[in-house]
């Protein structure tokens, strides 16, 4: 006997196929800003807050693009060699880093606490980038089946 698909399995499969991969974008975002905030404890008393970050950002992308190449979008494919796909994927995250740098800036600048822990400013820069970043990627970068 064989078994056919309903019209309604279709958008079900592609709903769950799409909470999939932004559950694990949230998670490489999360292994990401463990990696930035790691970074820039490290770097703010030699180069400051701002160069600091700057740096812990580029080290941010390359953890979260190793982790949504072979996770996230795992089977998804950008149809560029590694060092070309990375090269696309760290443009993009500019974008969404963009966003991000310009509330932590804002927040290191105007607020005490967040002047005082840092990782406060980096969260909430970081949770605003990711949207960005989701979409672009999802939709930019790795688009193939």
């Amino acid at each position: 006997m064989h078994v056919t698909r309903t019209s309604w399995q279709q958008p079900v499969r592609k709903s769950t196929d799409l909470f999939r991969q932004i559950f694990l974008f949230a998670l490489a975002g999360v292994i990401g800003l463990g990696v930035d905030i790691a970074v820039l404890y490290v770097l703010r008393d030699a180069i400051g807050p701002f160069y600091g970050r700057a740096v812990s950002f580029f080290a941010a992308v390359l953890a979260t693009w190793l982790v949504n190449r072979t996770l996230t979008f795992k089977g998804r494919l950008s149809g560029l060699s590694k060092k070309s796909e990375f090269t696309a994927y760290l443009s993009l995250m500019l974008i969404g880093g963009a966003v991000n740098y310009a509330i932590y800036s804002v927040l290191v600048v105007g607020v005490d606490t967040v002047r005082e822990h840092l990782f406060l400013g980096v969260a909430a820069g970081s949770l605003a980038g990711m949207f960005v970043n989701f979409l672009t990627s999802k939709y930019l970068l790795f688009r193939r089946r």
